[in-house]
């Protein structure tokens, strides 16, 4: 019997509370950020089942992540209200961070609540995040972050990086540490779901930018920086001979994103919200419908997109040296540079987000070890 490729009980399920965000970043990929559509508890309740099952069972931690849209704009009485099923999981939440005020504060301690803050650097970095009206919504950023910071709760940030500069990378660094947050996740701008028009970014540039970011990391490590940290934890692996981390050797984690309405994607949220003629709406299956834990059971088939991307990654094992790191690529990344194609190989994001990535931290390892 073949080993499954998706585990069985994911290491975090992904919540959509709503799908409006008050912003309009640029370059973002959600279809529906203009509009408010809110998850009813129903669906909460029938994911929550679930997922204290498997977090009841010998002490597994499963994360649930509230993720938009922009979270906060569903409004304290009913996020409170969509995470009351949930018995033992730790919550976290992804914000644009323009909302947060004193009462945001105190929800968050209140529930225990993890906070991810997304902002993409110094002011002429995070150009790209603007209101509605289109006016750089920055400085309401940095207010919602000086309330975190009041209330002495910890936060992680994410960036994207519209432009992956080598001469920027220093202070973009030290922006994040004087920002106070606790580990930085970096994202090349991408091109996926509504975002159809993504710079191409240079490899050879890109590589040269993951160097410079690793040379300010080492001066002053204060932070995490996710990539870098997933560069080092591969070459630990390596060196250990162990199986590396990742997804290349062992069950991708089926990451489920629940919808407003119940509709489930597995691995890649950016899928969610969008339709295409051959796979349909690319969910699994709907929790109002069949439990989650149900859906995760040989989900290849109710998944119609599934076997397609398998054969895409088990292409990449066979013809992509940087395979045992990079795992196979990802879903969306596949299907919106391969016109509408999952058994595509080599995606832009793979050679700035992953190559880039592995040779630029290497680069930098080299400089230091000669």
């Amino acid at each position: 019997m073949s080993t499954p490729r998706l585990a069985p009980v994911p290491k975090a399920v992904v919540m959509q509370p709503t799908t409006l965000c008050q912003l309009d970043c640029r370059y973002c990929y959600l279809p529906f950020r203009k509009v408010n559509h809110l998850m009813p508890v129903s669906v909460a309740e029938a994911v929550a089942a679930s997922v204290n099952v498997w977090t009841a069972d010998r002490g597994r931690t499963v994360e649930v992540i509230w993720h938009g849209g922009e979270p906060l704009t569903a409004g304290r009485e009913r996020l409170a209200s969509l995470m009351a099923p949930f018995e033992e999981c730790k919550h976290t939440l992804q914000t644009n961070a323009a909302l947060i005020d004193d009462e945001w504060c105190t929800f968050f301690v209140e529930n225990d609540i993890g906070v991810g803050v997304s902002i993409d650097g110094p002011a002429e970095m995070n150009a790209n995040r603007t209101s509605r009206a289109g006016r750089p919504a920055h400085a309401s950023i940095l207010r919602g972050i000086t309330r975190l910071r009041d209330h002495g709760i910890p936060f992680s940030a994410i960036a994207v990086v519209s432009d992956p500069c080598p001469d920027d990378a220093y202070s973009f660094y030290r922006f994040f540490v004087d920002l106070g947050c606790t580990v930085l996740g970096v994202n090349l701008e991408e091109q996926e779901g509504s975002n159809t028009e993504a710079p191409h970014h240079d490899p050879v540039r890109a590589t040269a930018f993951w160097t410079a970011l690793a040379d300010a990391w080492r001066a002053d490590p204060v932070i995490r920086i996710r990539e870098i940290d997933r560069v080092v934890n591969f070459a630990a692996a390596a060196f250990q001979g162990i199986t590396p981390p990742g997804t290349a050797q062992r069950p991708w984690d089926p990451l489920p994103t629940i919808a407003h309405d119940g509709g489930v994607v597995l691995v890649s949220p950016e899928l969610a919200g969008f339709t295409d003629s051959r796979f349909a709406d690319f969910t699994t299956g709907n929790v109002l419908h069949t439990p989650l834990h149900d859906l995760l059971v040989n989900p290849e088939a109710r998944t119609s997109w599934l076997g397609e991307f398998w054969r895409g990654v088990d292409a990449c094992r066979s013809t992509c040296s940087y395979f045992t790191f990079c795992g196979g690529g990802h879903p969306a990344n596949r299907y919106f540079e391969h016109s509408g194609r999952m058994d595509g190989t080599l995606t832009r994001y793979c050679t700035t987000a992953k190559i880039a990535l592995l040779e630029g931290v290497t680069r930098h390892v080299r400089k230091y070890r000669d």
